[in-house]
């Protein structure tokens, strides 16, 4: 166990009013993980970006690789990726991860959404079945997003990546990429999905005009937030809006790597502008209200976000539409922090993007 620095975000001002905490450990020797949830009994699924999921024990074992995950796209900035419990997990033991889904014969890749039942011996997934994948697959390593959270009505948001080099499909809507989709749970287009009936939109489609998410939750309005990466510079917390255009690549506050303008400037009539950024870019993955009150009211209602450069959590008061404050937490970690999630505890956990990556929690002393 060690004890955090914490220190403020350049644009707040205001001294630091939180607890004192500690990174603590849970489980370590993790190949790339990139997300976690929370099984009953204090366990955990993991996912390693290699294409393995793993169940860790409260006390921290890290269980054998799971059977029946389906085959991934492993490459660059693709693997296995985000995974939640269904909101009925403690009956019918579902869940749902999305991966990088390899083309027939090797024809390109794309994100791809899957069911499954996990095991009651926790040993293997079950009843496996793809419910969604991302159209057109493309050859690209890059921005796959995923993140996927369950509504309150029992439907699935899912926040998809651009590829990169397909960036300009991010304004199309006969096309999945940069885009937030709404699915049920078995893949189907539910009822009020704001293109269903637009001819020529692909009828999955929520929101558009995103980069590469990786992030979302919910607001405690029950509402989704989701952050994505920009350019260099850019990176936007968002909230999605049904037929929405949230204006990648036309707008952007960041620019070309190496320098260079983007589209057409930072702002456009018709397209949403963010609800807050980060110019320099701290390359935010991870994104968990905190609810409870585990860290007294100081940090009770906060957003937290974690970083992948810096390696820093970010701490963001919220009001009034509003970001009113920021503040850098684990400065000086020096990992990459790939997930945060409130656990059933009420405290925070993350996972770190590294061949040894680790599971930590984030103990009020």
């Amino acid at each position: 166990m060690f004890f955090i620095a914490l220190g403020c975000a350049a644009s707040s001002s205001a001294q630091n009013t939180g607890p004192a905490v500690s990174l603590v450990p849970v489980a370590t020797g993790l190949a790339n993980p990139w997300a976690l949830a929370f099984l009953p009994d204090g366990q955990f699924l993991v996912t390693e970006r290699p294409g393995r999921m793993r169940v860790v024990s409260a006390t921290g074992q890290v269980g054998s690789a799971l059977a029946g995950v389906p085959p991934v796209a492993a490459g660059g900035q693709g693997g296995l990726l985000d995974v939640v419990t269904d909101a009925g997990f403690a009956r019918s033991r579902r869940i749902y991860f999305c991966f990088s889904e390899p083309g027939a014969g090797g024809a390109g890749n794309s994100t791809a959404v899957a069911r499954a039942t996990l095991a009651a011996d926790a040993r293997s997934l079950q009843d496996v079945r793809v419910v969604f994948s991302q159209r057109p697959k493309v050859e690209s390593a890059l921005h796959f997003g995923c993140r996927i959270v369950q509504a309150p009505d029992g439907n699935l948001l899912v926040a998809l990546g651009e590829r990169y080099h397909r960036k300009d499909d991010a304004q199309k809507l006969d096309n999945h990429h940069g885009k937030v989709i709404r699915i049920t749970p078995d893949g189907a287009v539910p009822p009020g999905n704001p293109f269903a009936s637009q001819p020529g939109a692909l009828p999955e489609i929520w929101s558009y005009g995103h980069r590469n998410p990786q992030g979302a939750t919910l607001g405690p309005d029950g509402k989704l937030w989701m952050h994505e990466h920009g350019p260099q510079g850019g990176d936007e917390i968002n909230l999605p809006q049904p037929g929405r255009n949230y204006g990648w690549p036309v707008v952007t506050l960041g620019e070309n790597y190496g320098g260079g303008k983007i589209g057409e400037g930072t702002a456009k009539a018709g397209m949403e502008p963010p609800l807050h950024h980060w110019t320099p870019s701290i390359a935010p993955s991870g994104m968990a209200f905190l609810t409870s009150a585990r860290y007294g009211a100081a940090w009770q209602g906060s957003l937290f976000v974690g970083s992948l450069k810096f390696g820093t959590l970010h701490r963001l008061e919220v009001a009034g539409g509003k970001v009113q404050r920021e503040e850098k937490l684990l400065q000086g970690n020096g990992e990459r922090i790939r997930d945060v999630r409130q656990g059933p505890d009420g405290l925070l956990y993350m996972v770190t993007d590294s061949p040894q990556g680790r599971l930590l929690r984030l103990q009020p002393d």
